[in-house]
């Protein structure tokens, strides 16, 4: 219930209201066959130094538009019991390598956060996982052509179920390492998931 202390005119091809002022005024409106657009807030990353330490804030946009600011990212690598390790394909849709396969998780740090909250949040979001125990890898900077990130690397065992959000991933599942080995190069994976497979993967043990 919405209240007015003007006059409110509104017209379609279809609907023609005038209704006449008054000084003050209660209606219900529905008006079929109108898309309402939801204005998306302003996303906000911390930009860190390489140490972590947080000297500002900037946009989403900002942070993706060759400024180069660095800002954290989390990323999750999920294996199963057998050894092999879950990617996600990047939906078509994405402004950052559409169509690529990448890291199990990966999304940013928002302005105010800390670091593992947003790897839970992201886990959740992401891949629909909430109980799994992750352990820190590595913490590194990586730029591509676009982009400077701070990337806090973890990786967990996982054999629960696992729903994809059809809306960020097009596709997901577990490749073994021989298969990701013999896609090396190829352009089927993003710049980032290989450079932190050889930098932080690649020979990882760990007990299952």
């Amino acid at each position: 219930m919405l209240q007015y202390k003007s006059i409110v005119f509104y017209q379609s091809s279809k609907i023609n209201y005038n209704i006449h002022s008054s000084d003050s005024f209660y209606f219900y409106y529905f008006v079929a066959n109108i898309k309402i657009i939801q204005m998306n807030p302003v996303e906000y990353f911390p930009i860190v130094t390489e140490d972590g330490e947080v000297i500002g804030k900037a946009s989403r946009t900002e942070c993706h538009t060759g400024t180069f600011l660095l800002h954290p990212v989390i990323h999750l690598h999920v294996f199963n019991s057998q050894g092999e390790l879950y990617l996600q394909k990047r939906a078509m849709d994405k402004d950052i390598q559409p169509g690529k396969w990448d890291t199990s998780v990966g999304g940013h740090v928002d302005y105010g956060e800390e670091t593992v909250i947003a790897l839970k949040r992201e886990v959740k979001e992401e891949l629909g996982i909430i109980d799994f125990k992750p352990t820190f890898l590595q913490r590194y900077k990586f730029v591509s052509d676009r982009e400077a990130e701070l990337v806090h690397s973890y990786y967990t065992i996982y054999d629960g179920t696992i729903q994809p959000d059809p809306i960020e991933i097009s596709e997901g599942k577990f490749w073994t390492i021989t298969d990701i080995e013999n896609q090396l190069g190829q352009n089927v994976f993003t710049p980032n998931f290989e450079s932190e497979y050889i930098r932080v993967i690649k020979g990882l043990k760990f007990e299952v």
